[in-house]
């Protein structure tokens, strides 16, 4: 299928599929923001919420030849920023009327923050009976832990995760990205936009409670903390996964590919085009299971023949043989890949300094309501008065003393 094919009945007078859903944002870091980010990729109207002059998410490294930090662009495009100080009488006000006229509320502060400033939960609902509240925190709103601070490599360790990385005779490693947060993130998405279902249908709101650690391990560590709790914790594998053999990182002459096979038709491809037929269906080779069992052997024969070859010669091979396999490239090579091109997932994108930068573009495509990146991050309190005029609240300001 092509790309205008796909899009043939796309419509052009929609943001995306959550147009006329608004969301309000008061996020810090990166597992908020990014969970309201998702939803501003959507389409919804996404107004965050964030101190006058703030600064917050201006992370080194700014992006080369511009003004502005690569953390706060990646996890802020799309939406609107309205200046509120919400631990003062007038930013609480403010906040609240926005409150009446929003469908979902994202925060990610400690348990208790929110409800201390007059504005959580409890605040919310008393101002729109079914609004939909998505709190994101390192160990939940409840729990023996719930209090504790958790940023994402703590709840990496916590969680287990750390200790199934790296090499087998290693130490353990944190991902190198934001794991936590960023599964946090997508939770905090998928669980306001049940509860959005949740209020079409009958009419109520509710407050949805996302803990990083609980999304490591419904996601990542899943059916391993199963296997723990059962007494057969996993072991470490590094670069090999525990079930399928081969499936590793193979070094050629000029770099390293990966490939796996997880289907026996997929080992008998690999043999032919390898040159060695014979061990398509030799004793230790011809199933999965006799495979696993001589692990060492198989990953030595694979070795050895992706050591006499470049990268693209071995390539070459596996792409004819149908095996899945890839060159191991650096963010570098990926972002001047024609595929990634193709699927719009660098977008240039004006910054607010003037200057343009190449974002990532929505992961989910919509062949009825297309999503891009509208725009950049606003400077912090950009659109305070645009929006406060455009809902008609009027800014409440403090009280003469």
């Amino acid at each position: 299928m092509d790309r205008e094919r796909f899009y043939r009945d796309a419509r052009t007078d929609l943001a995306g599929p959550l147009a006329g859903v608004r969301v309000l944002d008061v996020t810090k870091v990166w597992s908020g923001p990014l969970a309201s980010a998702v939803l501003a990729d959507l389409g919804a109207d996404v107004i965050r919420v964030e101190l006058p002059g703030g600064v917050d998410g201006e992370v080194p490294p700014r992006i080369p030849g511009t003004g502005h930090s690569w953390f706060r662009q990646t996890v802020n495009r799309n939406k609107r920023s309205v200046a509120l100080d919400l631990r003062t009488g007038p930013g609480r006000a403010t906040f609240l009327a926005l409150v009446g006229r929003s469908d979902v509320v994202v925060e990610n502060y400690r348990p208790g923050t929110l409800e201390r400033w007059g504005v959580g939960y409890p605040d919310c609902r008393a101002t729109r009976s079914d609004i939909v509240l998505v709190s994101i925190s390192g160990y939940g709103q409840y729990g023996p832990r719930a209090d504790r601070p958790g940023y994402d490599p703590v709840l990496q360790a916590y969680s287990g995760f750390m200790a199934l990385n790296g090499e087998p005779d290693g130490a353990p490693i944190r991902a190198p990205v934001f794991l936590a947060d960023e599964l946090a993130g997508l939770h905090g998405a998928i669980g306001a936009l049940a509860a959005l279902r949740h209020r079409d249908v009958t009419g109520e709101g509710q407050h949805v409670d996302v803990a990083m650690l609980d999304s490591l391990l419904a996601g990542s560590v899943g059916g391993m903390l199963t296997l723990a709790a059962a007494g057969a914790p996993p072991r470490r594998h590094g670069n090999a996964t525990d079930f399928v053999v081969p499936s590793n990182a193979y070094r050629c002459r000029d770099g390293s590919i990966y490939l796996a096979v997880a289907l026996n038709r997929q080992w008998r491809a690999l043999a032919a085009g390898m040159g060695r037929a014979e061990l398509a269906r030799a004793d230790g080779f011809a199933t999965a299971g006799a495979r696993l069992t001589n692990r060492v052997e198989v990953d030595a024969v694979v070795a050895d023949w992706c050591a006499g070859r470049t990268v693209a010669g071995a390539m070459e091979v596996l792409d004819a043989c149908e095996v899945p396999a890839a060159p191991v490239r650096d963010l570098t090579e990926v972002a001047a890949d024609q595929h990634l091109a193709a699927r719009e997932m660098l977008q240039p994108v004006t910054l607010p300094d003037g200057t343009v930068a190449p974002l990532a573009g929505p992961a989910a495509k919509f062949s009825r309501t297309p999503t891009r990146v509208r725009h950049a991050a606003p400077l912090a309190g950009a659109d305070t008065d645009d929006v406060l005029r455009e809902l008609g609240i009027s800014a409440h300001t403090e009280e003469p003393r």
